[in-house]
């Protein structure tokens, strides 16, 4: 999405400048911005000169989805050669805040094709972690837990709480590496392939976390206009080892219940465009 926000800032302009000469003459277009994080996407004459400054302002107060500068450009590093994300330049501190610095990727947002999405996710889920990552909720009582914690931040939850789910699905004993954001807009399709943007979120923990992320009709309401279709979602889970598609299922009713509680969270925070995604997670929740 793009709009309508000032150049960067002459330090930053400088700062990226230090480590893309062409920059200084560059051409910059404003990407996003927000409470937290402000992008912009400098190209210069030469076709391979295209890359993305984030510049991330403030800790998020986002109580599913953290941002942490260091630890996407950490990711980045990470994921240099596996053509799954993108090429890290830099990572540096300025007066008004951290920035990262990265090579842009070509190419336009997800819209459909979900055994790509489960092939790519495959992939990212064999790759060993990076020491230093945070630990994502791992079964059905810590997502509960971080279910609570949410609600806690919100007010008229009772309606909710009536649907919350029962049972047990103990912890996984073979936690991944986790992007932990895969939503439509943060995967990008071109002709090599399908790759992952927006890496500050990332965790150890089990796969079902980034699998329920990009099957929430809530995240695909928002980023694609619609949820997925059932047939859709089975042939989602078809691609996956049948041992994980199980065992999301099995979880399914847990992730529910904490998106609807973030959707809530969000809807009461000034985000009214979280109502539908609300709606869409509780209906999922009763369906399971």
């Amino acid at each position: 999405m793009i709009l309508t926000l000032p150049l960067p800032p002459k330090v930053l302009r400088d700062s990226v400048s230090a480590h893309l000469p062409w920059a200084t003459h560059g051409e910059w277009v404003a990407l996003f911005g927000g409470r937290t994080n402000c992008a912009w996407h400098v190209t210069g004459q030469d076709a391979t000169q295209s890359a993305v400054l984030k510049l991330y302002r403030a800790p998020a107060r986002n109580p599913l989805f953290p941002n942490d500068p260091a630890a996407e450009a950490a990711l980045l590093d990470h994921l240099a050669t596996t053509n799954i994300a993108p090429q890290l330049i830099a990572h540096f501190q300025t007066e008004i805040g951290t920035c990262n610095l990265y090579q842009a990727i070509p190419g336009t947002p997800w819209s459909s094709g979900v055994t790509d999405v489960a092939n790519l996710m495959q992939r990212l889920h064999a790759i060993a972690p990076p020491s230093g990552l945070r630990q994502s909720p791992n079964g059905s009582d810590a997502i509960l837990a971080h279910a609570d914690k949410i609600l806690s931040m919100c007010h008229s939850t009772a309606a909710l709480h009536g649907l919350r789910p029962k049972g047990t699905v103990p912890p996984t004993d073979h936690p991944a590496l986790l992007h932990c954001d895969i939503v439509p807009g943060n995967l990008i399709q071109n002709e090599t392939g399908l790759h992952l943007i927006d890496w500050q979120c990332p965790a150890i923990g089990d796969p079902a976390e980034d699998i329920a992320v990009f099957l929430s009709p809530a995240m695909q309401i928002l980023y694609r206009g619609e949820a997925l279709q059932t047939s859709d979602v089975n042939q989602f889970l078809d691609t996956q080892e049948k041992a994980q598609a199980i065992r999301y299922r099995m979880l399914a009713p847990f992730y529910h219940y904490r998106m609807a509680a973030y959707c809530l969270w969000q809807s009461q925070n000034d985000r009214p465009d979280y109502a539908e995604g609300y709606a869409a997670e509780c209906a999922a929740l009763q369906a399971c």
